[in-house]
């Protein structure tokens, strides 16, 4: 087995004082691998980075075009968003049109990242709701679908007909059999897979033709940064740094994947210690190798080659992509 490879850096002054290793690869729209870092064959569970594979069954069955769901909808459908009111209020108008209320997600209540939103629970002493949840927008998806084919409320268990159908899903665009699951923050089954299967997954999105389910998917994510993720975020603002052309999405754990339909491409990596700063900077730093971002933007620089400053705001030193990644 290929050892996880050197993809970030933290330097402090002149001295490298921690790394972060991981597993990258990047495929083309035939399933090739075009770079590696470390393992292409190691076994990962993509976390909320699949989420766009897990609303594919919501436009392939049907159910979208049944409850004719917006391009916002949809790529609430794949976001793990802030919690934010652009946030909640499009996910409680959408459970209205379902004729459903906040007790019928299944993702559990989470206080929101949204600094407004929270504070204003605070202020109010009132609890967060299930609404709040960043994965509430996939599991109002998941509601959706499950009128659709008439299943039951339970629609998070993996032996219901919704997460049937998102297994069959997962294990087409990933061309691989899953050996199994792990159950995800939100409660559902999250499929694992080899990295290599997951990027091959990706450029399969990154090459599906216009007004496929693949691409109504991956076009709502870049006409919507805001709601994938949200202020602040590492995927609303380097999609937004890359003017839309390309539709990234972070998940726990160190995970992130990248959908380049202009080059047909898909990305995904890994970090294996799951820390959130290291991921986000290999995926800037990959992102500018293939052209695709500006390595002097804003929202790169403050990922990557970003300066680590005190309390008293003095730069005490960097984070930096490993050279075998830049």
């Amino acid at each position: 087995m290929t050892q996880p490879a050197p993809m970030v850096e933290i330097w402090r002054g002149d001295f490298l004082e921690s790394m972060h290793s991981g597993h990258a690869v990047v495929c083309d729209a035939a399933g090739q691998i075009l770079h590696a870092w470390g393992d292409p064959e190691a076994v990962v569970l993509p976390r909320s980075s699949a989420k766009m594979i897990q609303a594919l069954p919501l436009i392939t069955s049907g159910a979208a075009r049944a409850a004719r769901l917006s391009t916002e909808q949809l790529a609430l459908a794949c976001a793990s968003h802030n919690g934010a009111a652009i946030h909640t209020d499009r996910v409680e108008t959408w459970l209205k049109t379902l004729g459903r209320a906040d007790d019928a997600l299944r993702c559990g209540p989470q206080m929101p990242d949204n600094r407004p939103a929270r504070e204003a629970l605070i202020r109010g002493d009132a609890p967060p709701c299930q609404m709040h949840n960043n994965c509430s927008g996939k599991h109002t998806g998941f509601l959706t679908l499950a009128r659709h084919l008439n299943a039951g409320s339970e629609y998070i268990e993996a032996d219901h007909p919704v997460q049937r159908a998102c297994l069959e899903a997962f294990e087409t665009v990933t061309g691989e059999s899953s050996p199994g699951f792990g159950i995800d923050g939100c409660s559902a089954p999250n499929y694992a897979t080899t990295l290599r299967a997951m990027a091959r997954a990706m450029a399969h999105f990154a090459a599906a033709p216009e007004g496929s389910p693949e691409a109504q998917l991956h076009e709502a994510m870049r006409l919507h940064p805001d709601l994938v993720a949200g202020d602040g975020r590492a995927c609303t603002e380097l999609m937004q740094a890359m003017d839309g052309r390309v539709a990234i999405k972070t998940g726990a754990e160190g995970f992130f994947t990248a959908i380049l339909p202009e080059r047909g491409l898909g990305v995904a990596l890994k970090i294996t210690d799951g820390t959130t700063r290291a991921s986000e900077c290999a995926m800037a730093a990959i992102l500018v190798k293939l052209g695709a971002l500006e390595a002097t933007h804003p929202a790169t620089l403050k990922r990557m080659n970003a300066p680590i400053t005190n309390r008293r705001d003095v730069r005490t030193g960097w984070v930096r992509p490993a050279v075998t990644l830049s």
